[in-house]
């Protein structure tokens, strides 16, 4: 109960949670992407077993800070460089997420037009859960140690992950929406996947990349983006317009 009372708890919950919901932005667009390949009546099926497996894989890496913490220890050192399962991890993480964006965006160039009822088709339900629940582990590890490093309570910790997860929840539906919706903020997005992908590769061999760049950089292409569909809107209205 004195927890509950104490203002520094809601201070460090808020604070948390906008940073995991933060950290999350990445996972949404991966999950925009895989749902958009299933059949559109299990979509919403899908983005919500995902997310639900995003919540379960976080909480278990919350109450298992022992083997994170062993996750650290080296294993063998390669060029001078201690390489642990962690950054095997972020290693293997990275190599599916470049593998994965560029086979989409092969997908979305290479084979448009009549056989992409065909490519779509072979993304099963279970298949679509399975990519996201492999790769939430990848997203989950920064947003699991941001969240021990900043707060000592786990029920804070665990209340932060779960309303952040909410907070995913909400967003999921309008994102795929509007990425299905738009062929070049869907390229956009796989850009964004090679990105993550080439940043966790770099964490894993020891050079880390502070994320505020990479959310620069994602934020401004978002913005750019912005203004050319918002162009490419009113030109087709203008074109649409009878001449008075």
């Amino acid at each position: 109960m004195e927890l509950l009372l104490n203002s520094e708890t809601w201070i460090s919950l808020l604070t948390l949670v906008a940073l995991e919901a933060v950290l999350g932005i990445d996972n949404l667009v991966f999950i925009a992407l895989l749902v958009d390949r299933v059949e559109k009546s299990k979509q919403v099926v899908a983005r919500r077993l995902g997310i639900a497996m995003a919540l379960i894989t976080r909480l278990l890496l919350l109450f298992t800070l022992a083997w994170i913490a062993g996750l650290t220890a080296p294993l063998f050192t390669a060029f001078g460089q201690d390489i642990s399962w962690r950054d095997i991890i972020l290693i293997a993480g990275g190599l599916f997420l470049l593998t994965k964006a560029t086979r989409e965006i092969h997908d979305n160039i290479e084979d448009a037009g009549e056989h992409e009822p065909t490519i779509k088709a072979v993304h099963s339900l279970l298949a679509v859960v399975v990519q996201i629940a492999l790769i939430d582990i990848i997203f989950s590890l920064d947003s699991v140690v941001t969240a021990v490093g900043m707060v000592d309570e786990v029920a804070i910790m665990a209340s932060a992950i779960i309303i952040a997860v909410m907070i995913m929840l909400w967003a999921s539906g309008p994102l795929s929406a509007f990425v299905s919706e738009h062929p070049t903020v869907k390229m956009l997005a796989m850009s964004f996947l090679l990105l993550v992908g080439m940043t966790l590769i770099a964490d894993g061999f020891g050079l880390h990349i502070p994320k505020g760049y990479l959310y620069f950089a994602m934020g401004f292409s978002i913005s750019v983006e912005a203004l050319n569909i918002t162009v490419s809107n009113r030109r087709k209205r203008a074109r649409q317009t009878p001449n008075e």
